[in-house]
């Protein structure tokens, strides 16, 4: 008798299961913006093919040096390359693909990354570097990412503070900083 109670307490508990997941994936679906179709791909492939000659030609610029002595613009060359090789399967292979979406509003946020990082690099040697850092800290965390003022705030300073540590104490690098 127990075992059937037991059979037919699991199948129910599947049944239950099965509804969950069906519930879930539904409002998934209803969740996700319109899918974009291959043109949204191509459009992707290029943006990112773009940037990854962009940073090739740069990495170029600040000299690879060798393997055994490598130079300042080694790694980056080495992503770029990355990227430019992902890029182009991509342009190869996704006009087939359906799994795109439409560009939206949420669409801009990783240019508001991308812009806000330039705005580091260029604000590093004027305002040192940590109130840059910070304020990139705080437009990625509040603004792009959505969390509350306490979880920004205290992240953002325990980044800096971490980066700030390691890289003039740990790793000895010589950054324009405020102290």
């Amino acid at each position: 008798m127990s075992d059937e109670r037991t059979t037919a307490r699991r199948a129910g508990e599947g049944d239950i299961l099965a509804e969950l997941e069906a519930e879930v994936a539904h409002e998934l679906e209803e969740q996700r913006p319109p899918a974009g179709g291959p043109t949204y791909q191509v459009v992707a492939a290029l943006v990112t093919l773009a940037v990854g000659l962009v940073g090739a030609v740069l990495a170029q610029g600040y000299g690879l040096g060798s393997l055994s002595r490598p130079g300042p613009g080694l790694w980056p060359m080495v992503v770029s390359v990355v990227i430019v090789v992902l890029s182009l399967a991509l342009l190869l292979v996704g006009r087939g693909l359906d799994d795109s979406e439409r560009f939206s509003r949420a669409s801009v946020l990783p240019l508001v990354g991308v812009a806000t990082f330039i705005a580091l690099a260029f604000l590093i040697p004027t305002l040192g570097f940590e109130l840059p850092a910070l304020g990139l800290c705080v437009v990625w965390l509040r603004f792009l990412g959505g969390e509350s003022w306490r979880s920004t705030i205290v992240v953002s300073l325990g980044t800096v503070a971490a980066f700030y540590a390691l890289f003039l104490y740990g790793l000895r690098i010589p950054l324009p900083h405020l102290f």
